[in-house]
């Protein structure tokens, strides 16, 4: 797993290593969306957010809710992951459902492309939504590893 802070100890990007190429895309657009550059410095990971990934992964899904997080996306993009942080583990719902609960019942496959914009994944959970039928669709990580996480957190 990468896991990409910022120096004010927020969430800028978490992927998994064999995806690197596409988190650094993310945050080239993220960055160009701010108007800035970045540059990555190794140093360790802050001690809230090194606790909260270990309680997930330990099945305490709680404390990930707590990791301050900043993206760069749009308006839309921060509505959509606002929506997401607010699905409960074990949970998952489709893209259609999510696109109502946003009041954007036609925009299901904006919420769908904003979902796969999401540099933050566990964290910003996109792998909780999945298709209308209850298929596993689409995943950043891939979807063994979507398989797995909602496995690991007793989605039915």
């Amino acid at each position: 797993m990468l896991v990409i802070t910022d120096q004010q100890e927020r969430l800028r990007a978490l992927d998994w290593r064999e995806y690197e190429d596409r988190m650094h895309r993310l945050l080239q657009l993220h960055a160009k969306k701010e108007k800035t550059t970045f540059e990555l410095k190794p140093r360790p990971l802050p001690t809230a957010i090194h606790k909260a990934l270990d309680a997930y992964f330990a099945g305490n899904f709680v404390p990930v809710n707590d990791i301050p997080v900043y993206t760069a996306g749009t308006v839309f993009q921060q509505a959509v992951w606002q929506a997401l942080r607010n699905i409960p583990a074990g949970t998952t719902l489709s893209y259609g459902v999510l696109a109502k609960k946003l009041g954007r019942s036609q925009a299901v496959r904006a919420v769908g492309a904003a979902n796969g914009a999401n540099p933050v994944g566990i964290v910003i959970p996109c792998h909780r939504v999945i298709g209308m039928d209850g298929s596993m669709t689409g995943y950043g990580g891939g979807l063994e590893r979507k398989r797995w996480l909602l496995t690991h957190e007793n989605a039915s």
